[in-house]
């Protein structure tokens, strides 16, 4: 596999790169031959609704996708998400998902293995579908299996798998925001609780495939996100409503809810500081979520947004939940005005603000472009 590299020449090159990152229709440079990438509802681009078949699902109607592709495309938003926006930057076609094209896709830009639901951990969690649930089992480790079978079929031998990785980037999450939401749902993870054991084991499972795929794969860069802010979703906030204002920061978020994504994602940067000592040739990229997200949940007229706590499909009510989005809910307006989708999910418009600071250095550590 040939190498990738983007050096700059000019103070007049060091411009353009300046002004290609402030533009997110813009590539950033050609660092990565391919990207792989593992996760959730947040970078899933059509494997769940492969994986239901012929089940109805609501990410399979509008409004889903109503405003970039104008139609659903499996994605859980208005329209693109994070893979989407990173794999523009990096001047590489749409990731495709992988299990439509498993048995016979050569991927040639990397392939999207997450999945709606999806959880860092074995645990009893649910995806909702317009005539009951499906129970998940495609956990980060059944989406590393999925990884597996697909560079033995397309890069057979010690030799070919050792390198597989070398000039690409893989992107691990987000994920474990359903390893939470599934505490939550059996009580637990309130004020009080100790669930920094089950924190560190959640981030003891991404850190052990991250080595994995260095040791057996030859990965040399990874982005790693952490969680956003939890306490900042609508539908956690009409769900977990307090009459105490001490339970809620100056920005209506509730407290306990952004300890837990707090908690977290400290646990994950500093495992990623002590991998990066073990493995000194590996680039391990800290995407801060929370960080960037919390910039336009503070500050929202700046990016165009109105109320950051509301969802754009839904219902009646303080936070627009009272109704899930499906093809009979309110949408309430322009969804490149609202941060949030359906309640727990995204629009479009935060995905770009993320991924734009993610990529131009500000939240990642270290900075996405040193070294590219």
């Amino acid at each position: 596999m040939s190498s990738f590299k983007c050096e700059p020449q000019t103070f007049s090159v060091a411009i353009v790169l300046i002004m290609l990152l402030l533009n997110p229709r813009e590539g950033l440079c050609s660092c990565y031959k391919d990207i792989f990438s593992f996760g959730d509802s947040t970078m899933d681009t059509g494997n769940f609704v492969h994986l239901i078949g012929k089940a109805k699902s609501k990410y399979t109607e509008p409004p889903y996708g109503m405003t970039f592709f104008k139609h659903a495309t499996g994605r859980v938003s208005d329209g693109r998400v994070l893979i989407d926006f990173y794999a523009q930057a990096l001047k590489l076609p749409r990731i495709p998902p992988y299990l439509p094209n498993k048995d016979s896709g050569e991927f040639p830009n990397g392939a999207n293995f997450a999945v709606v639901g999806a959880t860092t951990r074995g645990t009893n969690y649910s995806v909702p579908l317009l005539n009951g649930t499906v129970g998940v089992s495609w956990t980060l480790g059944v989406q590393m299996d999925w990884f597996e079978e697909m560079a033995q079929r397309i890069a057979p031998g010690d030799g070919a798998k050792q390198h597989f990785l070398r000039n690409s980037l893989v992107v691990m999450g987000q994920i474990s925001g359903n390893d939470y939401e599934s505490l939550f749902n059996a009580g637990r993870g309130r004020p009080g609780d100790d669930i920094e054991e089950i924190i560190i084991d959640i981030v003891i499972y991404i850190t052990h495939f991250i080595e994995e795929l260095i040791l057996d794969y030859g990965a040399t860069t990874f982005l790693v996100p952490g969680i956003f802010p939890m306490g900042c979703y609508p539908s956690y906030l009409s769900r977990f409503h307090s009459d105490n204002p001490k339970d809620y920061d100056k920005q209506g978020c509730l407290r306990w809810l952004n300890e837990v994504s707090q908690k977290h994602n400290q646990q994950l940067h500093g495992e990623l500081s002590r991998l990066r000592g073990f493995y000194p040739g590996v680039k391990l990229i800290y995407a801060d979520y929370y960080g960037v997200a919390m910039e336009f949940i503070e500050n929202p007229s700046r990016f165009g947004i109105g109320d950051p706590l509301v969802a754009c499909c839904g219902g009646d009510g303080r936070y627009h939940t009272g109704m899930e989005c499906n093809s009979t809910a309110k949408v309430w307006g322009d969804p490149r005005n609202f941060t949030n989708w359906d309640g727990m999910h995204l629009t479009e418009k935060a995905y770009s603000i993320i991924a734009q600071g993610v990529l131009n250095g500000s939240f990642a550590d270290p900075p996405f472009m040193q070294g590219c």
